[in-house]
């Protein structure tokens, strides 16, 4: 009897039997993305990639192509991230939001603090190599949101030490309505590896800010 077949090559065999044969290119580094993630099956896995994302984790990341592109997308979503005081119920409150798919996921919204710091990490092997990238972190103020006249730091670390960072000043933004914060942008090479660091934060002036909910970190394609 012969060994099963990997996520890939079942993917590989279902996109070869089917119409839409030339819609789909096995991702880059599928298996390894997905492994132990789901348990969908081929043709599953092939309309979530290409509509709704793929929830591994527990719910608590997201992995999709880019149809446009072809190129691996990724969300973190804040359960993946390291968020300072998270578990501290009088810092922040977790609740579920639902996805335009349906699936619910938790965020986290901000009630009351002064030291905010948001990491999250990401393998760059797993980003399609040659492809630049933008890293936003998709957030929401909430009324009564309050104390953001301090601009945010925001950055992307290399596994090298190098660092892009910049600042956004969010007094003056929308409320209500997600916005996405630029980070950073990259472009990674084959053989590239190691984990990119994505950080928002402000702690230098240490005013105290409440009503920023956090949906999470997205890696696209630059448009």
């Amino acid at each position: 009897m012969g060994a099963a077949l990997s996520q890939q090559e079942a993917l590989s065999d279902s996109s070869s039997a089917g119409d839409e044969s030339e819609r789909l290119v096995v991702p880059h580094k599928f298996d390894e993305i997905i492994a132990h993630g789901t348990t969908a099956t081929a043709d599953e896995l092939e309309d979530q990639m290409y509509g709704s994302g793929i929830y591994l984790a527990g719910k608590t990341k997201k992995y999709w192509i880019d149809e446009k592109t072809r190129c691996n997308c990724f969300m973190l979503f804040p359960r993946a991230l390291s968020i300072t005081h998270s578990e501290s119920k009088q810092y922040w409150r977790w609740h579920p939001l639902e996805e335009t798919s349906g699936t619910e996921v938790e965020v986290a919204t901000l009630l009351d603090v002064c030291w905010l710091e948001i990491h999250g990490r990401l393998e760059l092997s797993h980003l399609t190599p040659g492809v630049d990238y933008n890293v936003v972190f998709e957030v929401m103020l909430t009324e009564p949101a309050w104390g953001w006249y301090t601009p945010m730091n925001l950055w992307i670390k290399f596994p090298d030490g190098t660092v892009q960072q910049r600042v956004e000043k969010l007094q003056e933004k929308p409320k209500d309505q997600w916005m996405e914060l630029k980070a950073g942008q990259l472009k990674t090479h084959v053989g590239q590896n190691g984990e990119l660091d994505m950080a928002l934060f402000e702690y230098h002036v240490g005013n105290w800010k409440s009503g920023l909910t956090i949906k999470g970190v997205k890696i696209v394609p630059t448009e």
